[in-house]
């Protein structure tokens, strides 16, 4: 069953109900261009991250920003509870840096530069920016957690160009 609505300009829009077909949600979710970022931080002596795309600013008083973080992830539960977290902000050529941290098996740090500060957040080398966070709080929401970040220092160079996901598929800006 499809439902018809008109625009203002008098032109039809079929719409297919939503019927939990999630490839068709997935399909109209990757429309929406996202960067990607790597959230990382020290557990003990080795670094232990991931890779998001639905990392999004949320406040600048107080600072936050959001990333929404997969109920089956089996990295984000180590990650909550560790003292700071770096999100690096991946630039347009890092997009095997992606891959390799959004591996379900083997090191992911493996073929990754990255330094961590005293606190303990893990910052990818080569991103466009960066910030050293603390999970502010976390609610459910669906087959995902939204996490809140309060962002206690960061490094922006805005001039490089970031990584962006589009349609399954990792794209490049063009500036017109």
């Amino acid at each position: 069953m499809r439902s018809t609505h008109l625009t203002e300009e008098g032109h039809r829009v079929d719409l297919e109900p939503n019927t939990g077909n999630s490839e068709l949600l997935k399909r109209a979710y990757g429309c929406f261009p996202s960067g990607v970022t790597a959230i990382c931080a020290m557990e003990g002596d080795k670094p232990v991250g991931i890779a998001a795309s639905s990392f999004t600013s949320v406040s600048l008083e107080p600072s936050l920003a959001a990333v929404c973080v997969q109920n089956t992830s089996t990295t984000w539960p180590r990650l909550r509870g560790l003292r700071r977290l770096g999100v690096s902000m991946l630039a347009q050529d890092q997009n095997e840096t992606c891959r390799t941290l959004a591996q379900k098996t083997g090191d992911r740090f493996a073929r990754v530069e990255w330094s961590s500060n005293t606190d303990g957040a893990v910052f990818v080398h080569g991103a466009v920016a960066w910030f050293d966070c603390t999970v502010h709080q976390e609610f459910p929401a669906g087959d995902h957690a939204i996490v809140l970040l309060a962002i206690h220092a960061l490094r922006a160079e805005p001039e490089r160009a970031p990584l962006v996901f589009h349609g399954s598929r990792f794209r490049q800006l063009v500036a017109v």
